[in-house]
């Protein structure tokens, strides 16, 4: 995210909302998100739409590794997704937007562009 742009956090759900290990759709204002929690508590938000299939299910993806990169796999062609920066492992021509997340108490934000 470009850092001149202002930055507008919206409430999405609250931490036990996600177990670790998993993921869930959000709702942004300019669509959807898929959110996940890794088994060590960190939190990734990227789009939710899978670019291949066209279909709202990432955020039903299986969370794992390659490398050092920690990714999920699409749960329709198996596609994977750095969760970090959005790119497609097997593709590089394709990414997905990532979004910033934040904790604040029992809440998880997201991070958008105010032009959402």
């Amino acid at each position: 995210m470009n850092s001149s742009v202002a930055v507008e956090w919206k409430a999405v759900c609250k931490v036990s909302d996600v177990l670790p290990g998993t993921g869930v759709g959000v709702r942004l204002p300019a669509g959807q998100a898929a959110l996940f929690c890794t088994r060590n508590g960190q939190f990734y938000a990227l789009d939710n739409m899978d670019p291949f299939s066209h279909a709202n299910v990432l955020s039903r993806g299986i969370l794992g590794s390659i490398g050092d990169r920690k990714v999920v796999a699409s749960p329709i062609y198996k596609q994977h997704f750095d969760l970090e920066t959005g790119q497609c492992i097997e593709d590089e021509t394709v990414s997905l937007n990532v979004y910033p997340v934040r904790v604040e108490g029992d809440v998880i934000e997201v991070a958008m562009s105010a032009a959402h």
